[in-house]
């Protein structure tokens, strides 16, 4: 059976249900469709790009042979190509983004990113702006999928889930220097606590017995050790599950050589999105690994394989990573006996042998994609025989609910109270001085300040007041100032700091500048390397 949540998998407080009134689209509904998506949940339907709507329109199909379309109403709206095509960098119509808001479900194909133009991936847009904070995904051994795994007798029933939200995927990058561009990884102890609440809640819904945390705190001690930190943390709540921690190259290596001592796995945004696509691959690819991004109030599931447009129209894509996110989201609206049907289907359907173009034995031809959808439908109400049937509810209600609509957007917060002190600043600069020459500069600035210039860094490694001839330096640098001997935290604030980096200004061309404080007494930065 696959394992993916059904009934009250997903930590949402008690809330209304949506079985509202939409708002219009961009394609005006008569009062007779109105009036009859009224009796239905609704659901928001963006059938996507390339091979998008062929798989959309082979999924919907399904679901209506199986009745799913007498409980739900799919509400198309306008995203993707078509509308970065028009200039709207969002890539949504501000009509799209309303009733996605009004569902609170959204049904996606996929969608390609617009090369150049300024417009951003619109799938990681969606996630951002309606706080879809965890991104689950499923990878489980299929029949009829052939890997090397598979071949090798070697059974895979994993999840991986990623934070959403933050790290690099925040996209704050700047051009500091000639030479130098930065990106900021963004982690936050309220982000970290709802990305592994939300792991162990379903690890815990779905008997998953061991969740591991990915990481690379060795490293990344302050951003990576905030999410291991947060994670232990959590952890605590969920007693009955063991946790455990791997560094994430030597998970890589471990998911290659022995990936089922996995069950599930949470990890940082960039990590959890190279990871679960590594764990694709193991599986038999993109093609078969469903997709669900759950948020507090508004959720994605959707297909996370490219729109392959030298194949779009010729009616031959797999939609079978789309029917699987299809399944995640009926049991997250509670339909949970008639994914399973489903399910089931298309695992007899896997079992027999129909396949795509993409997969399968090649002795046997390949069936196009309305032709696979067909042998699903007819298989609906069989079990397979050769892996486990999945277990049939004995009744499934909608029951879809979401929390009240915020007023505004939300401050959420972890640690509160700290007390905080600054105690000096990092002023990163334009220049191609050497490290010594640097430093001379830079300790005349400070001299009648309560600062001292305790190092120099280039690329993060110290260059000042030790380091090496053989450390290459490009023309960006960090200097760190910090309180002098004898100087007390909290006597004075931060205008001093900002008042050294105005007086470096006058010298120098400063790219960024970064407070030091300490938390309760704990310093809030990192050691350079080498230091």
């Amino acid at each position: 059976m696959l394992p993916v949540p059904g009934r009250g998998v997903y930590p949402f407080p008690p809330a209304l249900s949506n079985r509202t009134r939409t708002r219009p689209t961009h394609k005006a509904l008569s009062p007779h469709e109105i009036r009859a998506m009224s009796a239905h949940l609704t659901i928001a339907l963006a059938p996507g790009d390339g091979i998008g709507p062929e798989i959309m329109n082979a999924t919907l199909d399904l679901f209506k042979a199986a009745g799913i379309l007498d409980r739900l109403a799919f509400v198309p709206v306008e995203m993707g190509s078509s509308v970065f095509a028009k200039g709207n960098t969002r890539g949504m119509t501000d009509e799209a983004i309303r009733t996605v808001e009004d569902c609170g479900i959204l049904f996606k194909g996929p969608m390609g990113t617009p090369t150049g133009g300024g417009g951003k991936s619109i799938n990681v847009t969606a996630r951002k702006m309606w706080n879809a904070h965890s991104n689950f995904r499923v990878f489980k051994t299929l029949p009829g999928v052939h890997t090397a795994y598979s071949k090798a007798g070697i059974h895979i029933d994993m999840s991986v889930v990623r934070e959403n939200i933050e790290d690099t995927y925040g996209g704050v990058e700047h051009r500091l220097s000639n030479d130098m561009i930065q990106c900021k990884r963004l982690i936050s102890a309220p982000g970290s606590d709802e990305v592994h609440r939300f792991a162990f809640q379903t690890a815990r819904k779905l008997g998953v017995k061991k969740v591991h945390c990915g990481h690379k705190a060795n490293i990344m001690k302050m951003t990576d050790g905030l999410f291991l930190d947060r994670f232990k943390h959590i952890a605590k709540d969920f007693p009955e599950i063991e946790a455990g921690d791997v560094i994430v190259d030597a998970l890589c290596m471990n998911l290659v050589v022995r990936p089922q001592q996995y069950q599930m796995i949470v990890l940082p945004n960039l990590q959890g999105d190279i990871v679960s696509d590594l764990c694709a691959g193991l599986v038999g690819g993109l093609g078969f690994a469903p997709s669900a991004n759950i948020g507090n109030h508004i959720s994605i599931f959707e297909a996370v394989h490219g729109t392959a447009p030298d194949i779009a129209g010729k009616g031959i894509a797999n939609p079978t990573s789309l029917i699987l996110s299809g399944l995640m989201m009926l049991r997250h609206v509670c339909m949970g006996r008639e994914a399973a049907t489903l399910e089931n289907a298309l695992l007899t359907t896997l079992e027999s042998g129909v396949h795509t173009g993409d997969f399968g034995d090649n002795s046997t031809p390949a069936v196009g994609t309305q032709a696979f959808v067909d042998a699903i439908k007819n298989n609906l109400g069989n079990t397979p025989k050769t892996v486990p049937a999945v277990e049939v509810p004995s009744a499934s209600e909608t029951c879809f609910i979401r929390a009240p609509k915020p007023t505004g957007p939300q401050v959420i917060r972890t640690f509160k109270n700290l007390v905080t002190h600054p105690v000096g600043c990092d002023i990163y600069l334009d220049t191609a001085l050497s490290p010594l020459a640097l430093a001379e500069e830079m300790q005349r600035a400070c001299v009648d300040t309560p600062f001292k210039l305790t190092v120099i860094s280039n690329r993060g490694t110290q260059v000042w007041p030790t380091g090496s001839v053989y450390t290459e330096c490009v023309d960006y640098y960090r200097v760190r100032f910090e309180l002098k001997d004898g100087v007390v935290p909290g006597t004075f604030g931060q205008s001093r700091c900002v008042a050294l980096m105005d007086k470096v200004a006058e010298m120098f061309t400063v790219c960024s500048y970064e407070l030091l404080r300490t938390f309760d007494g704990v310093k809030g930065y990192s050691l350079a390397q080498g230091q």
